[in-house]
Order: structure tokens, then C-alpha cells, then sequence
């Protein structure tokens, strides 16, 4: 059905192993499936305070989470980019042709409806299909 699907993983929720068995559904024959976390660097006051070789480590402990998400899954491919969730889910699906994303989501509160949650904004802004997987809480 579609040939490269990006999966946006938060790699402290535990809907990813859902989110990419989705993705195995959509994948055409010979689609290529990226697994896609996206590390939110310290903003603002807080980076001041914050050594650089803390904010390093930060990034190689998520690059190490990510990797054991993934150890034993063939046929996916990692990626691990620095920005701010949705608009760089945006960017990285624009950026390297995705034809669908496949994101999981909690189910939406008031704020939600205010401020708007990572997966209403890529499906809002999403150059692409977009699948939604409920968490169901």
C-alpha cells in the first residue's frame, strides 16, 4: 500500500510496538518502514545550566533506547534527529518522501483541544497520509 512509512517513536510510551506492527500492514511489498524519535533538546534557561557533555550523553542514551526498541525487528530502519516533535516529523517526512506516517496518540484532553497534541499537529500539517493508533486509555 505505501512504500516508505515513518513511525515517530517516544521511547517512554510503549504504544511503538503497536505503531510499527501498523506500519508492517501498510508497508507495501519491499517498503521501506522508518522508526523515527525525535531527541527535544534543553530550551531555553535550562541549557544554560546544563554541561554539554550531559546534553551528549542525553542524545546516546536515546540512541541506545532506540536501538533496543528495535533489536530483533528486521526490515526497519532507524533514525534519531534533533528538533521539536511534530515539526520535525513534518519536516523529516517531507524531507525524505514519506508517503505515510503512522503515530500513536493518547486519547485527547481538554488541553488537547487548546494547545493541540504532537499527532494532531502532523496530521494537520502532514504532507502525507497519516494513520492514527489509539493508545486507548
Amino acid at each position: 500500500m505505501y512504500k516508505k512509512i515513518l513511525v515517530p517513536m517516544a521511547l517512554d510510551h510503549g504504544i511503538s510496538p503497536q505503531t510499527l506492527e501498523v506500519a508492517r500492514v501498510l508497508a507495501s511489498e519491499g517498503g521501506e518502514i522508518i522508526a523515527l524519535h525525535v531527541y527535544e533538546s534543553p530550551q531555553g534557561t535550562v541549557s544554560a545550566y546544563l554541561d554539554e557533555e550531559v546534553v551528549k550523553a542525553g542524545f546516546e542514551r536515546a540512541r541506545e533506547r532506540l536501538r533496543e526498541k528495535l533489536q530483533g525487528l528486521d526490515g526497519i530502519t532507524p533514525a534519531l534527529v534533533k528538533g521539536h516533535s511534530a515539526r520535525t516529523i513534518i519536516d523529516y517526512a517531507t524531507q525524505h518522501g514519506a508517503d505515510c506516517i503512522v503515530i500513536g496518540s493518547h486519547k485527547p484532553g481538554l488541553s488537547d483541544f487548546f494547545l493541540g497534541s504532537t499527532a494532531a499537529r502532523v496530521v494537520r500539517h502532514a504532507p502525507c497520509a497519516v494513520h492514527v493508533h489509539r493508545n486507548g486509555d
